[in-house]
């Protein structure tokens, strides 16, 4: 009686979700082998979580993701969802512990730890890694796929999955070649930009205030409409404001630019009282003090770095009035700027400071549920290489994970 030989599985990208995508299919049977270009696997894991790997959210749901189609997650969060994740890792050995927002990262606080497990597993389960293997083309004859190599190697597979990441971080390897893979066997890409990125703002006073961080509240606007909104330590830089609220928000910037649409960002530096407050607060400070100077009287008060701009922002050319002096409008136009600072946008930086990428391969070319291509049969796509995107805090790394 003739054996079955195993399906010959050939996986393109040895990232989180490469990984996870080839320990799937040796978990099932398969000969797998996984073709990284990097001299080894996992080498944007390190970066992930400040070094610390913040590799799911207990708060996950299909609301936190992004696309053209962002219900594409069900299919895969309903099979692989936040506590299979965990099991998965604690079944590795990688402890979790969860902390504020439900960040889960690992006990040990390296990101390295995850990496270890994760090679430790694909070596004792039998997935072949082989890496400096940059993949050029892949053609299919029959049901037999030819992966071609740079270095002109050539390799068969039944199946193919394609995990070569997006464009963000392309120091990790992550340049965009999945796309032009996924384009060679028929695929449609959605339009790719830098998203969890920093803003660049129109504005001349930027080097004065580098590196100012305060609490506060950063909103995207277009047309006068509230489209997204976050709240964290904000930091401004000498190209325009960076921070986790400003990271969450981007990809909503990012996206009207790309429409050639409006993107203005307002900036709540008083974002616990109202205009109204404000007002009276300031009213009852500036008694107490009528003569200060308008610039020192607000030291204790905001940043002093900022208080120059935020005057002259606020319409006053005399920084050195005694504050007695001050007229309600002016007083208002310092509670206005306080509250509601807007910018125009004029850009994000772009993908070297990228956590990931938005838009990718056409999620309605796939399925949901088993991540292989509708056009192609054998071929499989995961991870950030589709047009998927999460909020910042695990999410990403959470949908990759599920994504295989």
């Amino acid at each position: 009686m003739s054996k079955i030989k195993p399906l010959r599985v050939l996986v393109v990208g040895g990232g989180a979700s490469g990984m996870m995508a080839a320990l799937a299919a040796r978990y099932a049977g398969a000969e797998v082998t996984i073709l990284e270009r990097n001299p080894r696997v996992g080498k944007k894991i390190l970066a992930t979580g400040n070094g610390r790997c913040n590799y799911t959210n207990v708060n996950v749901n299909a609301e936190c993701y992004h696309g053209k189609n962002p219900n594409f997650v069900y299919g895969a969060l309903s099979l692989f969802d936040v506590s299979r994740t965990l099991g998965f890792f604690e079944k590795l050995g990688i402890a979790p512990r969860v902390e504020e927002e439900g960040k889960v990262f690992p006990m040990s606080g390296q990101a390295s730890s995850v990496l270890d497990v994760l090679r430790y597993e694909l070596e004792q389960t039998g997935v072949n890694v082989l890496c400096n293997a940059f993949v050029k083309n892949i053609g299919k004859k029959g049901n037999e796929f030819r992966v071609q190599l740079e270095d002109g190697r050539t390799f068969k597979a039944d199946r193919v999955i394609l995990a070569c990441g997006g464009k963000a971080m392309p120091s990790s390897g992550s340049d965009g070649n999945g796309y032009d893979l996924a384009r060679k066997l028929g695929h449609k890409i959605v339009d790719i930009f830098p998203a969890l990125v920093q803003l660049k703002l129109e504005g001349n006073y930027f080097k004065q205030i580098e590196g100012v961080k305060f609490v506060g509240t950063a909103e995207i606007l277009s047309r006068g409409k509230s489209l997204a909104k976050d709240r964290g330590d904000i930091l401004f830089a000498n190209y325009g404001v960076s921070g986790p609220p400003i990271l969450q928000i981007s990809r909503k910037a990012g996206e009207l630019l790309k429409e050639n649409k409006e993107a203005v960002l307002k900036i709540s530096i008083i974002d616990d009282m109202t205009q109204k407050e404000l007002d009276s607060f300031l009213v009852k400070r500036f008694k107490n003090m009528p003569e200060k100077s308008l610039d020192f009287s607000l030291v204790g008060f905001i940043n002093k770095r900022l208080i120059p701009v935020i005057l002259k922002e606020a319409g006053i050319k005399d920084l050195k009035m005694p504050v007695r002096e001050l007229s309600d409008a002016e007083i208002h136009g310092i509670c206005n700027i306080l509250t509601n600072w807007r910018f125009k946008v004029r850009g994000t930086k772009s993908w070297p400071s990228a956590q990931v990428t938005a838009g990718g391969v056409d999620t309605d070319q796939v399925d949901p549920f088993t991540m292989e291509s509708v056009l192609v049969k054998g071929l499989y796509f995961c991870g950030e290489i589709l047009d998927i995107d999460g909020r910042c805090g695990g999410f990403n790394l959470q949908c990759w994970a599920a994504l295989t």
